[in-house]
């Protein structure tokens, strides 16, 4: 199990819906994560998996209404994040835990440079005055590639990837504990992904930076991830070690992800795709969501909500298969 101690994010039990008139979304249902000191966590899983809002409530920005949490206790560097007030979170938040959004243009105020955006951040957390926090935003500029002669000018002046880089300069301005980037990567182009990504890595590495890292591909959860926890429908279906995730996958849907990548050893071999599509998520199944998609899956699979089962000390599967040595055995069989 992970060490208490060093966890900087800790999530237990926690469930999230958006409450609406006619419906209710069931987006986050009874999750529990812990990402310690230095490590970077990678949450995998398809659009609408409930990635997002998870993030969201690790820092109370969930918009309520109609969003609610309904369980479940969040805790970053010690603090229990849902029962602080406003002005507490707003202390802690830049500071201790930032984040790094999926749309660098709607995250950066279109009438206020790059430089006062940065500098206002670390004039509110470390009290310095404007020329000073403006100097340390300059050299935050060049830490992530720009010159800081484009401190004074405006998001619109700025590449995408660009603008990427001065959100990474404000996320890290004040040197947080935990930064949780949101598809840091996804509007950018192949060359530009890299860069930015081997920037973050850099960082983290001189700050000792604890990461969470919501994305849908897992060639940057190899390169970038520590642990990953591979989330469907609103539940994590298995969480363990990025070599324990790769080498010794468990569950069916972390499976078929994997199966349909390409093959770059067999060019001419074709991609296999997941068929069907993941439930509505004001509609789930009282059994596993995964089940109407699994070629493993019984009736049972249908009927009841498996349990998440321990596979080792650090890997977790939430599959009947593991429950039951038969249908492990026709799984294998199968295989």
């Amino acid at each position: 199990m992970p060490d208490r101690e060093d966890a900087v994010l800790e999530i237990e039990h926690l469930t999230v819906h958006y409450v609406l008139e006619e419906e209710t979304v069931e987006a986050v249902n009874d999750i529990s994560l812990t990402v310690n000191k230095g490590k970077t966590l990678g949450l995998v899983g398809e659009t609408g998996a409930g990635k997002t809002t998870a993030a969201l409530a690790a820092i109370k920005l969930i918009p309520d209404p109609p969003g609610v949490v309904k369980e479940g206790k969040i805790t970053v560097c010690g603090h229990s994040i849902l029962e602080m007030s406003a002005g507490q979170l707003e202390k802690i938040r830049g500071k201790e835990i930032s984040m790094i959004f999926q749309d660098p243009m709607t995250s950066l105020n279109p009438v206020f440079t790059v430089g006062e955006q940065i500098a206002e951040s670390i004039e509110f957390h470390e009290g310095l005055d404007k020329g000073e926090a403006y100097k340390k935003a300059e050299e935050m500029l060049e830490l992530v590639g720009i010159p800081r002669e484009r401190a004074g000018e405006y998001p619109h002046q700025f590449s995408g990837g660009m603008r990427q880089r001065v959100v990474i300069a404000i996320a890290l301005t004040c040197n947080p504990k935990l930064l949780i980037a949101d598809e840091p990567t996804t509007a950018l182009d192949v060359t530009i992904q890299a860069q930015v990504l081997e920037l973050m890595n850099d960082l983290k590495k001189k700050y000792s930076t604890s990461m969470v890292l919501i994305t849908h591909d897992l060639g940057i959860v190899a390169e970038t991830c520590d642990d990953v926890a591979v989330m469907y429908a609103g539940r994590i279906v298995e969480k363990g070690t990025l070599e324990e995730i790769f080498n010794r996958t468990k569950h069916p849907y972390t499976e078929a992800l994997f199966n349909s990548l390409p093959n770059i050893r067999s060019r001419g071999e074709r991609l296999k795709p997941i068929p069907g599509l993941m439930p509505d998520p004001t509609a789930l199944p009282p059994g596993c969501a995964f089940a109407p998609r699994c070629p493993y899956a019984t009736k049972a699979c249908e009927e009841k909500m498996p349990e998440i089962r321990q596979i080792s000390g650090t890997h977790f599967v939430m599959c009947r298969a593991y429950a039951s040595p038969g249908f492990q055995i026709e799984r294998e069989r199968r295989q």
